[in-house]
């Protein structure tokens, strides 16, 4: 009876090896890619010069610097944010910060003051961008 009882044992044990070894575990073999999102600006007609009374495409700027989206450091930043420009003469505005109205008088901005089209992306990077002389 003693020997009815390992059997029984030994395949019992048996089928759970054959069991976990046909179960998939740890990692997924398949897996999905990240999903981006792909924005696409479409850039003022020319890039001129503007008065900050003329700045009518959004909120004035203060940019530590300005590129273009053609640039090696524009086309870097546009490429990990996921945005797509139509025209790589873009001007874009880097690391920017809004100027009130009430700075304007003041001329509060050391840096490149700017009229931008497309703020959405915080302060990291302003697109569409038209030098502004206050």
């Amino acid at each position: 009876m003693f020997s009815r009882i390992s059997t029984v044992v030994f395949y019992a044990l048996f089928a759970f090896a054959i069991l976990a070894a046909a179960t998939p575990g740890g990692k997924p073999t398949t897996t999905t890619p990240p999903i981006t999102t792909t924005v696409t600006v479409t850039a003022p007609a020319t890039t001129t010069t503007v008065t900050a009374s003329q700045c009518t495409t959004g909120d004035l700027q203060c940019c530590d610097s300005t590129t273009t989206a053609g640039s090696a450091a524009g086309a870097a930043l546009l490429g990990l944010l996921g945005v797509v420009v139509q025209d790589v003469d873009v001007l874009l505005g880097l690391t920017c910060s809004p100027i009130t109205v009430i700075g304007v008088g003041s001329s509060s901005c050391s840096s490149n003051v700017v009229c931008c089209e497309d703020n959405s992306w915080g302060s990291l990077i302003s697109i569409g961008c038209v030098p502004v002389i206050l």
